[in-house]
């Protein structure tokens, strides 16, 4: 099985931090090594991800493998040279400062005959199981959009019906508050003239004419 190899030397991190990330790709193809290094938080992680590209890049230029059938072999961070620097503390002493450095290497190979084939019949069986689950879906939706739009038919028929009660109701009463107020206006106007405003102008008979009689007989 033959391996590619890409290398990174004198990174301004320390081996420690780069191991912690490089555990996470060792053994996976390379879609995977990609998608959990994209999602890493970690501080190497981005440097990890060009490495792995060139590595690719590597396999695919010089041993004319294609991307889909590699995976990550092996990873590893080498110590580098450490820097040496130092800064004043109290006193007029000084400590030291140790900038660590790594030498990362990883190696990628293409998978055997018998681990392609069972992947790419796992593949298949996975995107046959994806169509079937989407055909499921799409089935559902369009049942239930049927079933909401006859419930909306539905209940637009029943508020029409509703409407229709209502109009009738109130032409019923407009009818018989006309009638009532023909009936009654006679009866109002014929007691408004059954009484006078003006005293003086009463009929004979009534306590004011009787009073003026009485006056115009004494003088």
């Amino acid at each position: 099985m033959p391996e590619t190899v890409a290398r990174l030397r004198h990174h301004r991190t320390s081996p420690t931090k780069v191991r912690q990330v490089l555990r996470l790709i060792v053994g996976k193809d390379v879609a995977d090594a990609r998608e959990i290094l994209r999602f890493c938080e970690r501080g190497p992680a981005e440097t990890v991800m060009k490495l792995l590209d060139s590595a690719v890049a590597n396999a695919e230029h010089n041993d004319n493998v294609p991307e889909e059938e590699l995976f990550v072999v092996r990873a590893f961070a080498d110590e580098g040279p450490t820097m040496k620097r130092w800064r004043p503390r109290a006193r007029g002493r000084g400590t030291r400062i140790r900038k660590r450095t790594s030498h990362i290497t990883i190696f990628v190979a293409r998978y055997e005959d018998d681990e392609l084939d069972r992947r790419r019949r796992r593949e298949a069986a996975d995107t046959q199981a994806q169509r079937a689950s989407r055909r499921r879906r799409v089935a559902g939706s369009q049942r239930k959009a049927e079933r909401e739009a006859a419930r909306a038919a539905e209940h637009e028929d029943h508020d029409h019906d509703h409407d229709e009660v209502e109009v009738d109701e109130v032409e019923t009463d407009e009818v018989d508050v006309d009638e009532v107020d023909v009936d009654e206006a006679p009866a109002e106007a014929s007691e408004d003239s059954e009484q006078p405003s003006d005293p003086e102008g009463a009929a004979p008979g009534t306590p004011a004419s009787s009073e003026r009689d009485q006056e115009s007989e004494k003088k």
